[in-house]
């Protein structure tokens, strides 16, 4: 299973130079409520909201959600390996939290901080 972050998912929905391919959203994937709130919060900041709501929503409605439930939050209140930003914390939170549905869980990212403290938590890092 590839836990799937909002760098990702922001690159393919926005046609970014750099996103992961079409068949990339063919696995099994996952991503926080989170990725949600973030994913809506850019493109209403980009004015793109309506015209990407479809699409987003398909992308979206293509991944299992994990909620920012109490065990999330109380891991995303300790420390990690290294210094972190709130929203990537949070997301580490979440998938160290469903590594234990799924031990052999990778991280798709494209934010080099958060891919080096999700390698140091023992994760595997894809830039697909």
């Amino acid at each position: 299973m590839i836990y799937v972050d909002s760098s990702i998912f922001l690159a393919y929905l926005l046609g970014e130079d750099v996103a992961p391919p079409a068949s990339f959203w063919d696995g099994p994937l996952t991503s926080s409520r989170l990725l949600e709130f973030e994913a809506w919060n850019r493109l209403h900041a980009l004015g793109l909201a309506e015209e990407r709501e479809a699409e987003a929503r398909e992308l979206l409605s293509s991944l299992e959600i994990f909620e920012l439930a109490e065990p999330v939050i109380a891991r995303a209140l300790r420390a990690y390996p290294l210094p972190v930003r709130t929203l990537d914390g949070l997301h580490l939170a979440t998938l160290e939290f469903a590594r234990k549905r799924s031990p052999r869980i990778e991280l798709a990212t494209y934010d080099r901080r958060m891919g080096e403290c999700a390698r140091a938590m023992g994760f595997e890092v894809l830039e697909p």
